[in-house]
């Protein structure tokens, strides 16, 4: 077909959406639905207003903002247009890029020769570099892009990065003043004070108001880090290159999006197993108690992994034998992360199951209960009007708890390999790929470090969240 090469603007680009993708939007839109909805009751802001008023559950909410940002931003898919054929439309490009891609497109498309360290300007190992007179000599070649704008300065890499350094610095600092001024502006006019006033109290901190210092104090640490990525990441591989010359810094950004799907959506398919059989058999007792906890009793006797291991390998059976189902490489991995997210949920659901049970079994016998089912109140209503509501702080804090458990999940399967597909970037492939890559001479460490530090502070924060979450809306701890 005849193709004709007009210029392409940006914004000729057509959807293309995952199936994790459509879980993501669906799960935002029933978080929207349930902040719009907890609004309207002081019983489920109050909790939330308790959490908030801890710096360091404040703090962690901030930070997982801000992971889950660049998750969001990553799960905006679309395939850009390459061409235009000779009746006018346009063809797309097969591959599917996000919008993260295109905010840090410099990132993806600075490709090296293999690895190099962080902030170098040479290859990690030595290569053999014919020189114009025709000799060859073994030196460290230099880098397509790292460093490459140096070759005409006669500034050094510690100068141009300190330079660069302070000019991020700077930017940080002027965005966090005008942030300050309109959160400041912002509760003056909600209060109706002074803005002098409104600076005061936030820069003292009240008791019971929430921990302003805290906040800024970490958007300051998150806008520098921006700030200091625009200003250096753009020049310099700020955390080196893998064996193919991938920047690395590029691909422990882009595995965020890989393990908040794995926390996120693993969680959806778990709750309505463990809601619905954990509640049924604490209300209804009998036989119905005890089928259920032979199903739970027997799935918790199996070992986990060799549980998850047997699943994962016969989706990627089904996967690898249907290749017309998917149009691409990216549906493909996407379907196997989905794979893995459903095999996972079907697979933990027992622990909050066995929770729920022993707590429908206390609240069967409470009065209200009792005087419902003797007014002829069906067990639908009952279990959906007056159980339900009185176990979902349960449900809450073992969501939130197991969140970090399943991210890890994700590193133990990929490490092994049966977790998601090689070709898709996580935490857990980096780990995986570092393996021969610390048993090399000379050791390449770079990539273990950026996948196990970027993982271990989504986990720490996610854990400290759930302490948090755990202390506001458990009845016996809420008073304390």
């Amino acid at each position: 077909m005849d193709v004709m090469e007009n210029t392409i603007a940006w914004w000729q680009v057509t959807p293309n959406v995952l199936w994790t993708d459509w879980l993501l939007y669906l799960l935002l839109i029933a978080i929207g639905i349930f902040v719009f909805h907890a609004r309207k009751h002081e019983h489920l802001r109050a909790p939330w207003r308790l959490i908030l008023r801890r710096r360091l559950a404040m703090s962690s909410c901030i930070i997982l903002l801000s992971f889950a940002t660049i998750g969001i931003l990553d799960s905006i898919h679309f395939r850009q247009a390459v061409s235009v054929h000779s009746d006018g439309s346009l063809r797309y490009s097969n591959e599917a890029v996000s919008l993260f891609d295109q905010l840090v497109l410099p990132l993806k498309t600075n490709i090296e020769k293999t690895y190099s360290a962080p902030f170098a300007t040479h290859l990690y190992a030595k290569e053999n570099i014919e020189s114009a007179d025709g000799t060859v000599r073994r030196d460290y070649p230099k880098l397509k892009y790292g460093g490459s704008h140096l070759i005409n300065s006669k500034l050094s890499v510690g100068q141009d990065v300190r330079a660069r350094g302070i000019v991020g610095v700077k930017n940080a600092a002027l965005i966090m003043v005008a942030i300050i001024f309109f959160f400041a502006i912002w509760q003056s006019v909600k209060q109706k004070q002074k803005l002098v006033t409104t600076l005061g109290r936030m820069w003292h901190g009240e008791r019971g108001s929430y921990p302003w210092k805290t906040v800024f104090a970490t958007l300051g640490i998150i806008v520098l880090l921006i700030c200091l990525s625009q200003q250096l990441a753009g020049v310099y591989h700020v955390f080196g290159t893998d064996k193919v010359g991938k920047d690395v810094y590029y691909l422990t950004l882009k595995s965020i999006r890989t393990g908040l799907v794995i926390g996120t959506l693993t969680t959806l398919v778990m709750l309505p197993f463990a809601i619905m059989l954990g509640i049924m058999a604490g209300y209804f007792r009998g036989w119905i108690d005890d089928f259920i906890q032979y199903i739970y009793t027997t799935l918790s006797s199996i070992p986990s992994v060799l549980l998850i291991v047997a699943f994962a390998l016969m989706a990627q059976v089904l996967i690898e034998n249907n290749p017309d189902m998917f149009s691409n490489l990216q549906n493909r991995a996407d379907a196997k992360l989905l794979a893995l997210c459903l095999i996972l949920g079907i697979t933990s659901w027992t622990g909050l199951c066995r929770l729920l049970r022993g707590e429908s079994l206390k609240l069967r016998e409470a009065d209200y209960i009792q005087a419902a089912q003797a007014f002829g109140v069906s067990s639908f209503k009952i279990i959906t009007r007056h159980i339900l509501p009185n176990v979902m702080h349960i449900v809450l804090i073992l969501v939130v708890l197991d969140f970090s458990g399943l991210v890890l999940a994700e590193a133990v399967l990929s490490y092994v390999g049966v977790g998601v597909d090689p070709s898709m970037i996580s935490w857990g492939n980096m780990i995986n790929g570092a393996r021969l890559e610390m048993a090399r001479e000379p050791i390449v460490w770079w990539s273990l470090l950026a996948a196990f530090v970027f993982m271990l502070l989504l986990v720490l924060t996610a854990n400290l969240f759930a302490d948090a979450v755990r202390d506001a809306f458990d009845p016996r701890l809420r008073g304390q």
